[in-house]
């Protein structure tokens, strides 16, 4: 489906598009996706910084977990594109971590927290292949990283919300890949969980990993990470934060939603009127 007259952008510290480089770790093309026909996200074009940690930050229903499953190819995008240091993901999966929201985990399945981890070695070991001594080891170090080793035998249903999140962000770690994305990995955690996510950020950091990370605690956004991405269904700010977490931002960013939303449906379903 094509999308005509499209929504006028939101005021933005942004005057021009990003050069997409191939060296960039992620890359996001004019993407759109729409449910139903109803828009979430809108012409979002984006380059992430390599090395760096990356808030994504909007309002609820602004398309921040979209933006994760539509670069990770988990729902379909209805134009654009996204490439990972100039390629589709597919071609470098492995490359690539996720740590999704632990709302969306069944976590009654019957293994342990270091059967969980062990998945995330499952792209070097190969599929219905034995997991060997040194794999098992690279868990065991994710878990230790993490501070869950002492929990490595216990099953994933008996830990505590913020243990579950430190176990899944452990099986990330065991990927030993180059970008990550983490869809609120501090939501509804305790202290020392949030403390142990983000040391285990800062070192990712250290070792010249990227991480984009959909957050919604505005106060610890200038705390945790370099740079940030202002989203309401298009990206109204992206870049450092000393320049972009700005009060007049957070204002675009916030505020004038409804009526972004309600001007992309309405050109959405003047397409659909046109094309029926």
């Amino acid at each position: 489906m094509t999308l005509l007259h499209p929504p006028q952008p939101l005021p933005s510290t942004i005057s021009t598009l990003p050069e997409h480089s191939e060296h960039s770790p992620l890359s996001i093309h004019a993407v759109t996706v729409a449910y139903q026909r109803k828009p979430v996200l809108w012409d979002v074009d984006y380059d992430a910084p390599p090395g760096q940690l990356i808030a994504v930050v909007g309002p609820n229903g602004a398309g921040k977990s979209t933006l994760i499953k539509a670069a990770l190819g988990l729902i379909p995008i209805a134009s654009g594109r996204v490439e990972m240091w100039g390629r589709p993901y597919p071609k470098v999966r492995s490359r690539v971590g996720y740590v999704p929201q632990r709302e969306s985990v069944d976590w009654d399945f019957p293994v342990s927290a270091l059967d969980v981890v062990c998945m995330g070695r499952y792209r070097r070991i190969g599929w219905c292949r034995p997991i060997g001594r040194s794999h098992r080891a690279a868990a065991m170090e994710a878990l230790q990283r993490v501070g869950m080793i002492e929990y490595a035998d216990r099953q994933i249903s008996q830990l505590s919300g913020g243990q579950q999140q430190r176990v899944f962000l452990a099986r990330a770690l065991a990927q030993e890949a180059d970008l990550y994305f983490m869809d609120e990995p501090f939501a509804g955690v305790d202290a020392a969980t949030e403390k142990a996510i983000v040391d285990a950020l800062r070192n990712l950091r250290s070792s010249g990993k990227t991480v984009l990370c959909v957050h919604h605690d505005l106060q610890t956004v200038s705390d945790y990470f370099d740079s940030v991405v202002l989203l309401n269904m298009r990206i109204v700010a992206a870049g450092p934060v000393s320049e972009v977490f700005t009060h007049e931002n957070l204002q675009k960013t916030y505020g004038g939603r409804l009526t972004l939303l309600s001007t992309a449906a309405e050109a959405i379903a003047r397409d659909t009127g046109r094309s029926s």
